[in-house]
């Protein structure tokens, strides 16, 4: 299936944790499997395609030690998740519905029990060691060597990018899952490699599957510069998801409309994938101190150009807090209902459903969004007002945002000539504290 980004809503699912996988992988000593496989993904893609989503981002799902990203073994479904079959399962479904399928590639680095790293206790003849950075200084036969890790994690073993096998064994991979149905890679921690080498991987990827989707997941720096040097179609927006929560919570639109305007000029050469809640951070409706800007963090994400990704349970009001402390991500992976049957009628659930559903089904009225052009024509602490217009400008709509605590009356000029609502919170005149409308 080829993958239209300029059509694409991304649905994120973390599976360890949707599907109540145990922290450790059983065969390597941890808890029996929870007893769900990635089949039992399968009802949730109706629950996705009502959403108004086509794309299922999958986190890791190849065999691991815990959390997914200490690979052991890349061609094959971690059994806490079933088999291949399951696997290839959920792709049929996923595509008999037109939802295309992105898998979570860590080709940065593998996990401290891959057969590769393990071998190195024979030594530096090893037929892997110059997959590592490997210090020998000091060695003992048996003993696995010093080697380089990825930010400080024993557990994870920093692959040798400058090696032409790597790439090739990288190559493998991806082309191996893409012949299974895959439709694309997020490729994490991309940061923390050099860009250029992607040039000597994806060429080769491309070639056989010329429409895949590659997404790079980049904390900051010069987005396009990378996009340029690595060769991938996208990068994760961290910079606009922070200033999007964190001008909510300080009542200081001024930092958002500053990374508004460079997410504005990236977007002109790229599609960035933006989000306001992924499996890496605080859950969205935690994050902000007032639940209810939840709204305005959506009406953003889905009204500006790029490449829109929900993380699975937002839009049912899921929360949760992020540590940095060892388990600490896993009340932000927690597990989905068995089936998603009555998920959206619950009163919570039903809030924040609104706010999503509403939003994308404005979005898919309106394709032009996905590339839209943003002004901005009123901007103060709490309140700003920005026009997103179709790039050949016979298009727009007005978006107004207010997250202070007082009503704004019919006169403010944030509301200057607006026309008919299409969506929000505009009632007896004015528009309500906390709230967001657009025209």
């Amino acid at each position: 299936m080829s993958f239209s980004r300029d059509h694409a809503i991304a649905w994120q699912v973390f599976p360890l944790g949707a599907l109540g996988a145990p922290t450790i992988n059983p065969e390597y000593g941890g808890e029996p499997p929870s007893g769900r496989t990635l089949a039992d993904l399968i009802p949730w893609l109706d629950h996705a395609l009502k959403l108004g989503t086509n794309v299922l981002l999958l986190g890791p799902i190849f065999q691991s030690y815990s959390h997914g990203y200490d690979t052991t073994d890349y061609f094959r479904i971690d059994s806490r998740l079933g088999t291949r079959e399951d696997f290839d399962a959920l792709i049929a479904a996923a595509h008999e519905r037109g939802i295309k399928v992105i898998l979570d590639g860590v080709f940065n680095h593998v996990g401290s029990r891959h057969p590769f790293l393990t071998e190195l206790t024979d030594g530096p003849d090893a037929a892997h060691a110059d997959f590592f950075h490997v210090n020998w200084e000091g060695w003992t036969a048996g003993e696995l060597p010093d080697y380089h890790c990825f930010e400080g994690h024993t557990g994870l073993a920093t692959l040798n990018h400058t090696n032409p096998r790597v790439h090739e064994y990288i190559t493998e991979v991806m082309t191996y899952w893409l012949e299974a149905g895959a439709d694309g890679w997020r490729l994490d921690a991309a940061y923390s490699m050099d860009p250029h080498v992607w040039q000597a991987i994806l060429p080769s990827v491309r070639e056989v599957f010329p429409e895949v989707w590659i997404v790079g997941e980049v904390i900051h720096g010069n987005y396009a510069q990378m996009v340029a040097d690595s060769g991938w179609d996208s990068i994760t927006q961290y910079e606009l998801w922070k200033s999007i929560w964190s001008s909510l919570n300080d009542g200081n639109f001024y930092e958002f409309d500053w990374n508004l305007r460079r997410h504005s000029e990236w977007a002109e050469q790229f599609l960035p994938l933006t989000f306001i809640g992924n499996h890496d951070v605080t859950r969205i409706a935690t994050q902000l101190d007032n639940p209810e800007h939840v709204g305005l963090a959506a009406a953003i994400l889905f009204t500006i150009a790029g490449v829109p990704s929900v993380y699975y349970g937002d839009e049912i009001g899921f929360t949760g807090l992020k540590e940095e402390r060892l388990g600490g991500d896993d009340a932000i992976r927690q597990a989905l209902p068995a089936s998603p049957r009555g998920v959206t009628d619950t009163s919570e659930g039903a809030h924040f459903w609104h706010w999503y559903a509403s939003l994308i089904a404005l979005r898919r009225q309106l394709p032009w969004l996905q590339r839209a052009h943003i002004t901005v024509e009123h901007l103060e602490n709490t309140v700003i007002r920005y026009r997103s217009s179709s790039a050949e400008g016979d298009e727009h709509i007005t978006v107004v945002l207010n997250c202070g605590d007082q009503p704004i009356p019919r006169t403010h000029p944030a509301l200057e000539g607006i026309g008919e609502l299409r969506a929000g919170q505009f009632d007896d005149d004015q528009l309500r504290a906390h709230a967001y409308l657009i025209a």
